[in-house]
């Protein structure tokens, strides 16, 4: 792991251009490593990220008796002789998915004992569907003492009041293992639980209705091992094309999904850029930023939503690739009512911004950034005032970079590899 006083120097002003590989899915890869305890089998996960939030959620695993073999991007894991069912509050706290051990533990154990989780504080991140969803399959919960605890879980008709991905991916890992019929109504399509589906199907799971809005899950007695890939994380993807644009260069990035970058090629046509999305790989050519007015001459609008719409995840740099876009454009965060706040440090290096509420944000440009000396609030935010100090003339330092390393891997190499001047600083 990262020391904690590590911080990244950035000289900008440079143009970035290349090609970089994209890695594997953050958000997809947690729940897959939770999953691995359903079964008593070892089961491999390949194009495993090298973040921050991987070894984590491993120790959580190797806490628990679970056999870790990590080897870069393949780790194997075999659950077979775990020997407690409780989670340490330190471990708990390391990252929002410890809290999707739970149903797994549940179906395996009939018991699990957690703490409150941690992870980015972005807003509010309710829990409530997970609870409701465990007691519907037949758990007691105590939610204020994080226990859960069942003889067998037994199918149920589900309807989530939130379109939620952690309470949609939690809940469909336990129904595998439970008795009978479960439908996950208003379930969340992302990309990523449609790769936690495809691992558990492998596993021996009975699913469909995966990349839909309803899970039909027809529990089994019990899954076995299986080796699959993550899939490429479009939100890493969708982040090195912000930061191309914002510094007027030109990339490739290898080792995407065509499928998962619709709305995301959308969204950049506003801004005027053309995305060549391609089997495997996208294309952002060199062009001048202009956002593109809607109908009538009116200021457009980015916001995000429940797949398939815009990622949250990438609203932070998209808000910086606005700063260095002539026009103006206003930002809906629809979805955490915390993720704008980092739009202050934009204001203090320079950027045209108006906070109108916590949700939303007009961008106008395109402003001359200045270097500053920054903290990192969040993993998104974090790689936003990375590409921020990018575009700034004069030398910039990140600091808190642990905290962008949870969800970017060699994110200073990677960029170097562009034509970026980072450096990561040691204490």
């Amino acid at each position: 792991m990262s020391n904690l006083d590590e911080y990244f120097r950035i000289q900008g002003g440079e143009s970035l251009s290349g090609d970089v590989q994209i890695g594997g899915n953050k958000n997809a890869v947690l729940p897959m490593l939770a999953a691995t305890l359903l079964t008593d089998q070892p089961v491999t996960l390949t194009n495993v990220p090298g973040i921050r939030d991987v070894r984590a959620m491993c120790d959580v695993l190797e806490h628990l008796g679970a056999a870790v073999d990590d080897r870069g991007e393949n780790v194997t894991i075999c659950a077979k002789n775990l020997h407690t069912h409780e989670i340490t509050p330190r471990l708990c706290g390391e990252l929002r998915t410890s809290f999707l051990v739970a149903g797994p533990l549940v179906a395996r154990l009939g018991r699990a004992v957690l703490h409150p989780p941690g992870g980015d504080v972005i807003g509010r991140r309710r829990l409530d569907s997970h609870f409701y969803g465990l007691q519907k399959l037949g758990a007691t919960v105590d939610p204020d003492a994080m226990r859960f605890s069942a003889r067998g879980l037994t199918g149920a008709d589900l309807f989530f009041d939130e379109a939620s991905v952690t309470a949609t991916e939690h809940i469909l890992m336990a129904a595998t293992l439970a008795k009978g019929e479960t439908v996950i109504r208003n379930a969340a399509a992302e990309p990523h639980v449609q790769n936690l589906a495809r691992m558990l199907e492998s596993m021996g799971a009975q699913i469909s209705g995966i990349g839909t809005n309803t899970l039909v899950i027809e529990g089994v007695d019990s899954l076995h091992g299986t080796t699959i890939a993550v899939d490429a994380d479009h939100v890493e993807a969708g982040s090195f094309l912000a930061a191309a644009a914002a510094t007027g260069g030109s990339i490739t990035v290898h080792g995407t999904s065509k499928p998962h970058f619709w709305m995301t090629r959308r969204v950049f046509e506003k801004f005027g850029v053309d995305l060549d999305l391609r089997h495997d790989s996208i294309h952002l050519p060199a062009c001048e930023l202009r956002i593109q007015k809607d109908v009538g001459g009116m200021v457009p609008r980015v916001d995000d939503g429940p797949w398939p719409q815009f990622p949250s995840d990438l609203m932070s740099v998209l808000l910086v690739m606005a700063t260095q876009a002539n026009g103006t454009v206003l930002f809906f965060e629809k979805m955490f009512e915390s993720r704008m706040y980092f739009v202050d440090r934009l204001i203090q290096m320079g950027g045209s911004a108006i906070v109108c509420d916590p949700h939303r944000v007009v961008i106008s440009g395109p402003t001359a950034l200045r270097a500053q000396r920054m903290t990192s609030p969040d993993i998104r935010a974090g790689l936003a005032l990375v590409i921020a100090a990018l575009c700034a003339q004069g030398e910039s330092e990140i600091h808190n970079a642990w905290v962008i390393d949870r969800g970017y891997e060699r994110i200073e190499q990677k960029l170097s590899g562009l034509g970026a001047r980072i450096e990561r600083v040691l204490p």
